[in-house]
């Protein structure tokens, strides 16, 4: 079944089975998916006249949480496959030099793909973050706790991203890529802080 047609609990079974895939990459990309329909749902209910000022501001965060949305579903199905692929690699045969070269190039190849549905995964979330301090000043004041939802689940998406990137490196061969993923690793101190700071805006709002 595709993943973005279960029901919760089905994921959820499927998650706490004794299967490669779904793990925690898919889980990144869906936290990252929950950031954006959050931020969506804030968008959404920040229209109309009293917001007529920020009309533009809303209509592309509402635009742009829908497609991060819909990306991030997509990684989430990508990384499944990704490590799936990885998992398969690894039962190839060694029998001889050949077997064991061919083996091992095609680890390497699906460590790539393995590393850069994690790596988007990030890059997800950091568009998340942006407009949510776009949209925090602008939005609708009784559901601006759903903004720092919104931040908490990027954040987590971020943080369980980069360690996916990082299991995969150390078996990625060519260095251009290892090194771009590495990148976009540490991408995720700077998001994480940012995150928190848009959590500690709406609680000190909330407790005025």
């Amino acid at each position: 079944m595709v993943m973005r047609d279960e029901t919760i609990s089905g994921f959820l079974e499927r998650l706490a089975g004794r299967v490669p895939a779904p793990g925690g990459g898919a889980v990144a990309a869906l936290q990252a998916a929950q950031g954006a329909a959050l931020l969506g749902m804030v968008a959404r209910y920040s229209t109309g006249e009293k917001y007529a000022a920020h009309a533009d501001l809303v209509a592309r965060v509402t635009a742009e949480t829908d497609e991060l949305r819909e990306r991030a579903l997509r990684l989430a199905e990508e990384d499944a496959a990704a490590f799936t692929a990885v998992t398969e690699a690894y039962k190839l045969p060694r029998g001889d030099d050949a077997a064991k070269a061919a083996r091992s190039a095609a680890i390497a190849d699906a460590l790539v793909g393995a590393g850069r549905a994690p790596a988007a995964v990030i890059s997800v979330a950091a568009a998340v973050i942006d407009l949510a301090e776009e949209l925090l000043p602008a939005g609708n004041r009784n559901v601006v706790t759903d903004v720092a939802a919104a931040a908490e689940a990027a954040r987590a998406a971020a943080t369980t991203a980069r360690v996916n990137v990082e299991i995969n490196l150390g078996g990625i061969k060519d260095e251009r890529v290892r090194a771009e993923l590495a990148a976009e690793a540490t991408r995720v101190d700077a998001l994480a802080v940012r995150a928190e700071q848009l959590t500690d805006a709406v609680r000190q709002e909330i407790a005025k």
